[in-house]
């Protein structure tokens, strides 16, 4: 049976996941594919890691005549990149779950890809172990997809459901995940956005065969949600969650990131802990749902594996080498529902003053509802029918400077 040898540059969670799941399954793997994976060789620079094909320099696997694909799971930028571009160069096929080197970088991954005639996986990049980037790229290639949007970070969704199933607020939910490990000591690239915004990228450019400049998306995290916007939300029929939001039209694309209360009705409503769902429309096929583990070691090694064994399938086609540059249009641009909480004084005059702030801007208010009052202070939470981004902005700035607005406390976008 022809023996397929891989090198490993990474043996964290990730790297040591991936040498496991070839180890438990690789029997029933190469009686499935009649081929044999063997891990030659291991690159990792910690002196914590100990094994027996452990190598110290990653450029002995990315060098090694014989290893015929490179699976990266360092991580990061540098030095990933230049590993991964080093690898395609001297010819070897590449397999990573890196969504920020993707995002960053995808574009001229691939171009030195289709150059070098080699081939470069990553769907562990976007939702874990939830097969999303083959379906977008080949499965679905007789649709039109003209919306890709969803839950794709699994520590900011434990948070999320925490503070709506538990009432906790955001320290105590944030504290609670990374004491069950959803959440890094560090976890500034999940709950402000970045992990998400970099799989947004990777969707966008997959979905839409776009290139998708990185700098030009909209993202923002969840530190600003508290107990008040997850009770009121809950309410009026909504939850709230962090979404990747992927969207295409004549136009131009939308590529955000933000908090945004859904309706309890829609399934990603129910997406609750650490899980992950993207959603996804096309002309043809109608709605799909892809649900599953985000993160994880064995979850990513799945999506890994399953690269490599697309890599050795002689039907395999490379992946949209040919990305066309489309407009992405400013947060300014889009139109969505908004929901806005301040505080005010209790006193006559207030609504009026606020009504004259939306009105001037062409902002159509909803529905206003009073809350709680503190002394004579009153929270208000307002509705506001689909309206242009730009103009909301306007508006809330001016109720800002108002006298009958102590604190604009809130805005999030309501959709779905």
């Amino acid at each position: 049976m022809h023996k397929i040898k891989i090198g490993i540059i990474g043996f964290g969670t990730v790297g040591s996941a991936v040498l496991k799941l070839i180890q438990q399954n690789g029997a029933l793997i190469s009686n499935r594919i009649g081929l044999k994976f063997e891990v030659s060789k291991i690159a990792d620079i910690s002196t914590k890691v100990r094994h027996p094909k452990l190598v110290r320099d990653a450029y002995q696997i990315i060098n090694d005549p014989e290893i015929s694909i490179v699976v990266e799971a360092v991580g990061g930028i540098k030095p990933a990149l230049d590993y991964i571009l080093s690898a395609i160069r001297a010819g070897k096929h590449v397999v990573t779950s890196n969504k920020e080197v993707i995002a960053l970088y995808g574009d001229k991954i691939l171009k030195e890809a289709a150059k070098n005639k080699t081939m470069v996986r990553f769907e562990g990049a976007v939702g874990g172990g939830i097969p999303i980037i083959g379906p977008l790229s080949s499965d679905l290639l007789a649709n039109d997809l003209t919306e890709v949007y969803g839950i794709v970070n699994g520590t900011t969704n434990f948070i999320l459901s925490k503070m709506t199933k538990d009432g906790l607020e955001f320290t105590e939910a944030l504290k609670e995940a990374q004491n069950k490990g959803f959440a890094e000591v560090k976890p500034q690239k999940d709950i402000d956005g970045y992990d998400a915004s970099y799989k947004a990228a990777i969707l966008a450019s997959v979905a839409f065969c776009a290139k998708i400049n990185w700098k030009d998306i909209y993202f923002e995290g969840i530190k600003r949600i508290t107990q008040e916007d997850i009770r009121y939300a809950d309410e009026i029929g909504y939850i709230i969650k962090l979404l990747a939001v992927a969207k295409k039209s004549a136009a131009g694309l939308e590529v955000r990131v933000h908090p945004t209360l859904i309706s309890k009705d829609h399934p990603l409503a129910s997406v609750s802990g650490p899980m992950n769902a993207i959603y996804v429309k096309g002309n043809a096929v109608g709605e799909l749902m892809f649900y599953g583990p985000g993160a994880g070691g064995a979850p990513t090694a799945s999506a890994i594996v399953g690269d490599i064994i697309a890599i050795v399938n002689p039907k395999f086609q490379m992946l949209n080498l040919n990305l066309k540059s489309l407009k992405i249009k400013s947060i300014n641009e889009i139109t969505s529902r908004y929901y806005i909480r301040l505080t005010a004084p209790d006193k006559h005059g207030v609504l009026a003053g606020i009504s004259k702030a939306f009105a001037d801007e062409k902002v159509s208010i909803a529905a206003v509802m009073q809350k709680e009052m503190t002394g004579k202070t009153a929270t208000i939470v307002i509705i506001i029918h689909e309206s242009k981004e730009a103009n909301l902005r306007r508006a809330v700035a001016k109720l800002k400077k108002l006298s009958v607005v102590k604190k604009v406390c809130n805005v999030i976008r309501v959709g779905l």
